[in-house]
């Protein structure tokens, strides 16, 4: 039984791309190991495979980022492994300084392009210590994988390298926990729900500002934890829409999944704040089409074409929160559901599963 090692930077909780990989590896014979870092305010965590979760000492900055590659790398290093598996540019280095000492495989998957997220643009110095890293290992990875065509296409001429494309989407039939919350009654309410990484560039504080133009009886959830929770918070408060804005926090998977089920509309409203935005094909565009909701998206190539290729929702038509109100009122002319069940049968993991197991059973 060949065994991979999984790392990644977040607490593995809530990373559901990493948890349907190490999954779909476990449960066709592969030993897994998930390796990952432990928060103060981590929520328990239970699966079927091994996991391992690091506490730092430093939780941000250029410390944080050497710190944990430190850290990884000594771990990786007296680790039995056949198979590395790397998830992001920030875990790269310990990874593939300990492929070439134990002359042990490689894989790399992408989940966005690190190197244009919004929170280097303008920060020229870090983004060129990332650019550089990249630059130096990237071309050297034989087996990698990321989120979407994009982003493969645009590595595979900078690099010559060979990406696949392992799209983020969720099982087809998932387990879930029910939802409870005595605090959040949705009755005869129309839902609207946000959910992921609370940070600059998604469009949050949009969101919130269309809620002036929309009548009493929608309500809008943020579901997810992020850099600018405390600003969204503080911003509901200031506008005095606590009764209509409910910031819910991180939730694990399997509640979040019953809670999508319960609104009526999906909203990514990520802006194009460099490349990867621009190149977004975030994971919850799918979980709101498992929900069977439709969706009001920005008009950004991966997921205008998803919501154009299988008509499940709409396309913003201008970043204005009262023209975004009317479109989201225009919702109820019309129904979703035979268009979003058919995406949902396209869009599942069920696919993707069998490009990853042809990656690592050629390896």
């Amino acid at each position: 039984m060949k065994k991979v090692v999984i790392s990644v930077i977040n607490d593995l909780v809530t990373d559901q791309r990493v948890e349907k990989v190490a999954n779909t590896l476990f449960q066709n014979d592969y030993d897994v190991l998930l390796i990952g870092r432990k928060l103060p305010n981590s929520l328990p965590i239970n699966r079927s495979y091994k996991t391992h979760r690091m506490r730092l000492f430093f939780q941000k900055g250029k410390l944080f980022y050497l710190e944990y590659n430190i850290r990884l790398f000594w771990k990786l290093l007296f680790t039995k492994k056949d198979i590395l598996l790397s998830n992001d540019l920030d875990t790269i280095l310990g990874n593939y300084l300990v492929s070439k000492i134990s002359n042990t495989t490689l894989v790399y998957d992408s989940h966005e392009l690190f190197t244009e997220v919004p929170e280097l643009i303008h920060r020229p110095k870090s983004k060129a210590i990332w650019e550089s890293l990249e630059k130096a290992i990237l071309p050297k990875i034989k087996h990698s994988y990321t989120v979407c065509n994009s982003i493969a296409d645009f590595y595979n001429k900078k690099y010559n390298s060979n990406f696949k494309v392992i799209r983020n989407v969720p099982l087809l039939n998932p387990k879930t926990e029910e939802y409870t919350n005595d605090e959040l009654d949705l009755n005869n309410k129309k839902v609207i729900i946000y959910q992921g990484a609370i940070n600059v560039g998604r469009g949050i504080e949009l969101m919130i500002e269309m809620m002036d133009f929309l009548p009493s009886n929608y309500i809008l959830l943020i579901a997810g934890d992020g850099d600018i929770m405390n600003k969204i918070q503080s911003i509901v408060q200031e506008k005095k829409l606590q009764n209509r804005i409910k910031v819910l926090g991180k939730i694990t998977p399997k509640k979040l999944k019953t809670l999508t089920q319960k609104a009526h509309i999906g909203l990514s409203f990520e802006e194009d704040l460099g490349m990867s935005y621009k190149f977004a094909l975030p994971n919850k565009l799918f979980d709101y089409i498992h929900a069977e909701i439709p969706v009001l998206v920005s008009n950004l190539p991966e997921m205008a074409n998803i919501v154009k290729k299988y008509d499940i929702g709409e396309i913003i038509k201008k970043r204005d929160s009262e023209t975004i109100a009317k479109q989201i009122m225009s919702f109820e002319i019309r129904s979703f559901t035979q268009q979003l069940q058919k995406a949902k049968k396209d869009l599942n993991w069920n696919h993707e599963s069998t490009k990853l197991l042809t990656i690592f059973n050629e390896i």
